[in-house]
């Protein structure tokens, strides 16, 4: 069974292409830029994307599986022409803020995708992770110039993923039978606070940084001077506050999926040192 890979340079698409090459399962990888995703050895290349459906019948003739990057935009169109390429079964990266109504959430997007995946009448199984342990490099260029942590919210407690977790937990998926029909709401192994993992990364490197405690309008000063949209920043908030009132806790279901503990923050920082440095 060959598996297309769309998205094969983005952050989990080209850790999905590690998976499945690990499993030995065929890949084909669809990307805009081979020469950057430094594909490994034996993997079936074609140049193109979600964004530009032209590309699209080329890599679809022959498979029979997708791993699907949440691209909204054009993915009526991707469904057609997967459907009328025999594609039976989707695997697609959704988000767990599905449902989420407030107008700049991502959820619209994600739902958008899992509609259309579910109108094309394909073997369907939606991943949906929430908040991914890279955000944190959000704090790097703070982290660098001033030696510290600079948020809203220090006790706000989220489930943060680490990304080749998500991939793991595609691969297997792809890779396996009962998961048809299925919605996987993924996490890391463990809550935790803001300033918990603020601690975690200055343990990383071997120092102590300070947790700045900013209020709601100075965090969203501070985005938007990032260069986040006004909308954008308040949706950020918002999250926040709720994950501060009611903390999250783990789904469990990586550790279900794959016989393992997912990683760890604590993990991911140490293998992040060279960002924050």
């Amino acid at each position: 069974m060959t598996v297309l890979v769309t998205g094969a340079t983005g952050n989990v698409g080209r850790l999905v292409v590690d998976e499945l090459v690990a499993r030995g399962v065929p890949v084909r990888a669809l990307t805009v830029d081979p020469e950057r995703a430094a594909l490994p050895g034996g993997v079936e290349v074609v140049v193109g994307s979600l964004a530009k459906p032209s590309t699209l019948p080329a890599a679809l003739d022959g498979v029979e599986a997708v791993y699907l990057a949440p691209y909204a935009r054009t993915v009526s169109r991707f469904c057609e022409l997967a459907s009328g390429a025999g594609v039976r079964r989707v695997v697609a990266l959704s988000g767990s803020s599905v449902g989420d109504t407030h107008p700049a959430s991502s959820g619209h997007g994600f739902a958008a995708v899992e509609d259309a995946v579910r109108a094309g009448g394909f073997a369907w199984t939606f991943l949906r992770p929430g908040a991914f342990m890279m955000n944190s490099l959000g704090w790097a260029s703070s982290i660098r110039e001033r030696g510290e942590v600079r948020s809203v919210y220090p006790r706000a407690t989220q489930t943060p993923i680490d990304l080749g977790d998500i991939a793991a937990v595609a691969a297997q998926v792809l890779g396996s039978e009962g998961h048809v029909g299925r919605v996987y709401e993924l996490s890391g192994p463990e809550g935790i606070s803001l300033e918990a993992m603020a601690a975690a990364i200055g343990g990383a490197l071997g120092k102590t940084l300070p947790f700045v405690e900013l209020t709601p309008e100075e965090q969203v000063a501070e985005w938007v001077g990032a260069g986040y949209p006004e909308g954008v920043a308040s949706w950020l908030l918002e999250n926040f506050a709720v994950t501060d009132r009611e903390p999250q806790v783990p789904t469990g279901v990586v550790e279900e999926l794959l016989g393992r503990s997912g990683v760890s923050f604590a993990e991911w920082a140490k293998g992040n040192v060279a960002a924050f440095s």
